[in-house]
């Protein structure tokens, strides 16, 4: 009964942090064009600090609720993962979001620091939004895919 309450709970941050992350990406970037300066500035400050406040605890219950599940199900797959294709997809989707963590806590550290900038900021929405898309399409093909 554990590991469906903790699939759920994944799906939902997931649905939240790849939402917010495609949002800011595919509609944010491109309404700059359309709004004043001091208008979008406000917008973009506005929404991170949202972000900042919100994001922490959504990552925390999806890795949380993601290692839960590894160790539920799947660490006897991932002692040798590359005995099978799930294991293996599944490892390199491990890596990919461990990647998205890291890139998360060097944002916030760059925020704290006073260290982050358009390019910094552009640059780690851009990294996330392609691991995102890999890990979506490796969550999917983890089930179809074998060799």
């Amino acid at each position: 009964m554990l590991y469906p309450l903790l699939l759920s709970l994944h799906l939902f941050a997931a649905v939240i942090f790849i939402g917010t992350v495609f949002f800011e990406v595919l509609f944010l970037e491109h309404i700059r064009k359309q709004l004043p300066a001091k208008l979008m500035l406000l917008l973009e400050q506005a929404i991170g600090q949202r972000a900042r406040q919100l994001m922490p605890w959504v990552l925390l219950v999806l890795f949380g609720a993601g290692v839960g599940m590894v160790w539920l199900r799947y660490v006897p797959l991932l002692e040798t993962p590359l005995r099978s294709s799930f294991g293996t997809l599944l490892l390199v989707k491990i890596m990919l979001a461990a990647s998205v963590l890291g890139h998360f806590l060097v944002a916030m550290l760059w925020f704290r620091n006073g260290q982050m900038n358009s390019g910094r900021v552009k640059f780690i929405h851009h990294s996330v939004f392609v691991h995102l898309l890999l890990i979506l399409l490796l969550a999917k093909a983890m089930f179809y895919l074998t060799w």
